[in-house]
């Protein structure tokens, strides 16, 4: 699969960052040889292979989780530069 300028800014778009016209130039050959790379990995036999989710044997120990009540909701608001009776009031940052 090769990729050319407007698959670069599709995956930009997709991604939320902005590219040059002079970047995308650059970014196709770079682009293309991880494609090419990945193509290689799909050729192997990995049929007896596991699969690895940590790169070693060692298993984690957890807790289990025991519901707490620390702080009071009063007190846990009474810092806080606007809150309603139950929830911190923060302003809205994250737009499209």
């Amino acid at each position: 699969m090769n990729l050319d300028s407007k698959t670069i800014h599709k995956i930009a778009e997709l991604a939320r960052i902005h590219i040059g016209e002079s970047e995308v130039d650059t970014l196709i050959p770079e682009m293309n040889k991880i494609l090419s790379f990945m193509e290689k990995l799909n050729e192997l036999d990995t049929t007896d292979v596991k699969p690895l989710v940590y790169m070693n044997e060692a298993t984690n120990v957890w807790r289990e989780d025991e519901v707490q009540q620390d702080i009071a909701t009063f007190d846990g608001l009474k810092n806080a530069a606007k809150h309603s009776d139950q929830f911190f009031m923060v302003p809205k940052i994250i737009e499209k």
